[in-house]
This record gives C-alpha cells, structure tokens and sequence, in this order.
C-alpha cells in the first residue's frame, strides 16, 4: 500500500471517528509551574527570606497531559493528525509584556511578539491565545491588560492607539480612546470608581476614562519637576492612589485619583535600587512597592515611605535572573509576577514576610 493510500485510509479513519469523540470525557491536566529543582529565596540566608521563587510560566507545558487518562478515540486522533503535521510543537509565550492576575485565579499576559493576549487557566486546566481586538481586527502592539468589574479584559495597544475591551472568553466587546489617545501603555482601574487611567507615553500624560469608556480628563506634561511627566508607561492604582513609573524621568510618581501629585521616589544611577529605566509598577495592599528596573534586569522592591529594601534578580536565562523585564502585578495572595519579556516567561514569587517589610 502506498503511502498516498495509508494516508487516506488514516484519514477516513479519522472521520469514522469523529462522532465518538462526542460526550468522551478526559482528564483535565493540573496546573503546575515549571519551577527550579533548588529552593530560591530573597535575601538568601543567614538573613531571613522574605520571597521564594515560585516557578515560571511559559505556556502549555504548565498543563502536563495525563496521555493514559485520555480515551482511545482521542489517542487515535493525535496519532492521526501525525501522520499529516508531524509533532506539534507546544504554544509558548514569545515576548510578554503585561501581566494581571484575575478573581478566579487566571494569569493574563499581553505579548507584544505573538501579537496576542495569552491566558493561563488553572481552573479549565488550558492555556489560550485571544488574537483579535475587535472584529476582523488583530492585535498589533498590545501592552498592558487590566480586569473590569465583571471580569472583562481591558487591553491598551500602542499601535492601533487605543484600548479594546474583551468578554472573559476573549470575544470583542468594544473599544474607547481612539479620539483621545496617541500611544496608551499602562492601564489601571480604580476598583472604587470603576475609572481608568491610561498612559499616554508619546503625549507624556495620563487619561482618564470612566468604566464604559467616556473620557473625563486627562493630566501631566511633558518635563522634569515634580507632578510633570517624561514617557509613562506602567501603572498601578491601589489605596486610593495612582502609580506611574514616569520612565524617562527614572522615578515612581504617586498621585491621587484626580491627578494631583502626592509624592515621587526613584533616581538615575549605576547602583541597585536605582531606577534609570522603570517599567512595570505593582502597590500591594500590605505597603510593599515593587518596580522592574528593566536597565538593570532588576525587580526592586520598596516599601510605602519609597525606601528601597530589596533586589531580586540580575541579568540572565536561570531561574530568579531577568532579560529586559517589563510588567509586574501583586495578587491578593501577595504572590509577584514578572513579565520576563526577552526570557519569554512569566517569573512567580510568594512574599514570606509580614505587613509593608521585606
């Protein structure tokens, strides 16, 4: 039998098949990182660790596959479409720029390389990929996500100039800012008000929208001084206050909900603890600030007052090390997530420590 004729009776097979496939219950695969044999801690003894590395995301091989749970049929299936593709190669993550946590536990993912925002489900045991924005049209340069009330995704992307609203299923739901924004990057919701704040990077501002995407207002400009901006990107609303990672002026700013500065740390350097290029912004309930240092490949953290405590990290592939980080969020666990963007993966840390100390 030629192989033309193998292949075709493997596909007739395959359409004999498919009506089984229908109602066969399989396994659903656990959620698990892909974590470093040797226990990582921050700082590392005789002090006492405040953080410990908990794995890495890096797409579907964190839903390891029990192949012996699955049916027959779907067996047969797999070997099938083998026979015509060849080995499929798993979906992973490419370049991850943004990262939020949402109320059932799935980590989102902006990917500025895969052009798509990336989610890891824990519950449904999937990892899936939402390449359109609106209808008939895809991402090009989605940045950062944010989740709304209901637990839509709201997506800035810096190249259509706009965000793009999303179901929890990723289906498009809308879209705002198109007359008001040039270049948005950060987002972030106040949860009391359900507004938005939106970077502005190229206007050196940030937008303020209301939850169904009607602007309210807008502040900063351009320059040096307190209150003044110079390319935002980054942001983070928590206790009522507004955090920008202003990253051209190397320094956190803090400001209240209408846009009134409050206070700034952060300063140009060459030691650890500085900021000569802040990326992702994360405020935890418990008082502890973190900051990716992406110049230094650094994730720092501070506490309330902006005094720095703590690094953890350093350039680099190994578990712990970062490549040009970007953006950063804190759950309600005080578990820390860094888009490692030039690694290609997501870093998870639990913080061991007690209140606003590391």
């Amino acid at each position: 039998m030629t192989l033309t004729r193998v292949a075709s009776a493997r596909l007739w097979a395959l359409v004999c098949f498919g009506a089984v496939l229908t109602g066969c219950a399989t396994t659903k695969p656990n959620f698990v990182y892909e974590a470093s044999p040797a226990s990582l801690v921050w700082p590392q003894p005789p002090e006492t660790p405040r953080f410990r590395y908990v794995g890495q995301l890096t797409g579907e091989d964190n839903f390891p596959v029990d192949r012996m749970s699955e049916s027959a049929p779907v067996r047969f299936l797999k070997w099938v479409a083998g026979v015509f593709t060849g080995p499929r190669q798993p979906r992973i993550l490419q370049r991850p720029q943004g990262v939020v946590v949402d109320q059932d536990g799935r980590v989102i993912v902006t990917d500025v390389s895969k052009q798509a925002v990336c989610v890891f489900d824990p519950v449904a045991g999937q990892f899936r990929e939402f390449e359109f924005a609106a209808e008939f049209l895809r991402f090009l340069t989605p940045i950062a996500v944010a989740v709304g009330e209901q637990g839509e995704l709201l997506v800035t992307d810096s190249s259509h100039g706009e965000v793009f609203r999303l179901d929890r299923d990723g289906e498009p739901k809308g879209r705002f800012g198109k007359d008001h924004l040039t270049h948005p990057t950060g987002i972030a919701r106040d949860p009391a008000t359900g507004r938005l704040y939106v970077s502005d990077t190229r206007e050196h501002a940030i937008k303020i929208f209301e939850a169904d995407g009607r602007f309210v207002a807008q502040f900063g400009e351009h320059g040096e001084t307190p209150g003044k901006l110079n390319s935002p990107t980054h942001l983070s609303f928590t206790g009522g206050q507004l955090f920008v990672a202003d990253t051209l002026n190397s320094r956190i700013q803090i400001f209240g909900p209408a846009g009134k500065f409050v206070s700034t740390f952060g300063e140009r350097g060459i030691f650890v603890g500085n900021l000569p290029r802040p990326k992702g912004v994360a405020a935890a309930e418990n008082g502890l600030i973190y900051v990716v240092e992406s110049y230094y490949d650094h994730l720092l953290v501070f506490n309330s007052k902006g005094e720095f405590l703590l690094p953890i990290g350093g350039e680099g592939p190994a578990p712990g090390q970062f490549y040009l980080p970007a953006g950063v969020w804190v759950d309600s666990r005080n578990w820390v997530y860094i888009a490692d963007m030039f690694n290609g993966r997501v870093v998870v840390l639990e913080f061991l420590g007690q209140g606003g100390e590391a």
